[in-house]
């Protein structure tokens, strides 16, 4: 066997890998983690049901996979080049735009995401993925307060304002209540900077 007959079985696990996360994916923000199952996400992803196994012990590990997949592809974007030594005037905007920014470019994964938070069958690795995230957003925060830039008030009522209004945003571009553009975005982030502004 050479080493090229050695290689095409795993570059086609791979893709099968590939296309089932893509379906599940799919499955998940159309019907909920409850309302699919798996013998409809192999027939989407054109694999046989036992397929699906070899990648996923269970259903759990699928979802769980996808939301640390997307999970960190949100934290990267969140902090690559994040301006830490900038006012938290800039680093509100920051963080606002590049939500938007990521919302805009992956509407399905952000989606899911916001349909899976916190749900009850996510595993340990998933729930301290958004622990971290959450620890990030609430030392900004706290620093933003100290500086007198941002209200006095429990930073995770703060986090739950801010979030609670992007999601909203999100929910009515995605139904075609508000046009879902970059300027949608930039304008709602400056009015939502005034209610938690100082």
């Amino acid at each position: 066997m050479n080493i090229h007959s050695h290689m095409a079985p795993r570059v086609q696990e791979d893709d099968k890998s590939a296309r089932i996360m893509s379906a599940a994916l799919d499955l998940f923000v159309e019907r909920g983690f409850h309302g699919t199952a798996v013998p409809e996400v192999a027939e989407r992803a054109r694999v046989g049901a036992g397929t699906i196994y070899r990648y996923f012990e269970s259903k759990e590990a699928l979802v769980n996979a996808l939301y640390r997949k997307w999970k960190q592809a949100i934290g990267q974007k969140m902090l690559e080049g994040f301006p830490f030594d900038k006012p938290a005037r800039e680093q509100f905007r920051q963080v606002w735009l590049r939500m938007g920014e990521f919302a805009l470019n992956h509407r399905r994964e952000f989606a899911f995401l916001e349909l899976h938070h916190h749900a009850s069958y996510l595993d340990d690795a998933s729930r301290a993925i958004e622990q971290q995230m959450m620890g990030l957003a609430t030392t900004i925060i706290q620093s933003a307060q100290a500086a007198g830039a941002i209200r006095k008030a429990d930073p995770q009522i703060l986090i739950a304002l801010v979030n609670g209004a992007f999601i909203g945003l999100f929910r009515a571009a995605q139904e075609g209540r508000a046009p879902f553009t970059h300027e949608t975005f930039e304008a709602a982030e400056a009015v939502i900077w005034q209610v938690i502004a100082a």
